[in-house]
């Protein structure tokens, strides 16, 4: 839709079939995603990769001492080569707390946006944190539920409860067929 940000939140091979944080569905979530590009359906998007931070504070240090391991895997921390194709074309910024809005050209894209389509993983970790800070920061968000995944049926239908909760006022929850029917 004309004025919509597409946000490409953490598409990393870690998150993929086989991967150390495993995703029930990241392959089904990556070629959604490409279908919405694809269609020319969002004038703009920026993806966004977890990477552990170098000075980790509070509860990140012994996060990232956990996971440590999983950090210093190249290859995992990789954007699957679905959503890898688009950094060609799109603004990837790494960060190192859930919330995509923790970086600054992140966070003002989202404000200057009509809406945020948020898509990607973590449903309930990463995908949620983004959702609670685009509403705190006034944004409008949709939500595309077959363009997330989460680590489990119940932990993605958790999330998507918590978020109708939120709707239709900060937050429209709809599939990816959904959101390109309203071009």
């Amino acid at each position: 839709m004309k004025g919509d940000l597409l946000l490409i939140i953490d598409m990393q091979n870690v998150y993929a079939k086989g991967g150390a944080w495993e995703c029930m569905d990241a392959a089904g979530a990556a070629e959604n995603i490409r279908r919405i590009v694809e269609s020319g359906a969002v004038d703009s998007a920026i993806i966004t990769k977890f990477i552990a931070g170098e000075n980790p504070q509070g509860v990140w240090k012994e996060y990232n001492q956990k996971y440590k391991t999983i950090n210093e895997d190249l290859h995992a921390n990789e954007l699957l080569p679905q959503i890898a194709a688009l950094a060609g074309r799109f603004p990837v910024y790494s960060k190192s707390e859930y919330s995509s809005l923790c970086v600054p050209q992140v966070r003002d894209a989202c404000r200057r946006a009509k809406r945020v389509v948020v898509t990607g993983v973590v449903d309930d970790c990463c995908v949620l944190s983004t959702v609670f800070g685009l509403i705190d920061a006034g944004v409008y968000a949709v939500y595309l539920t077959d363009a997330t995944s989460g680590l489990d049926k119940e932990k993605a239908a958790a999330t998507r409860v918590v978020l109708a909760g939120l709707a239709p006022l900060h937050v429209k929850l709809m599939s990816t067929d959904e959101y390109l029917a309203e071009r």
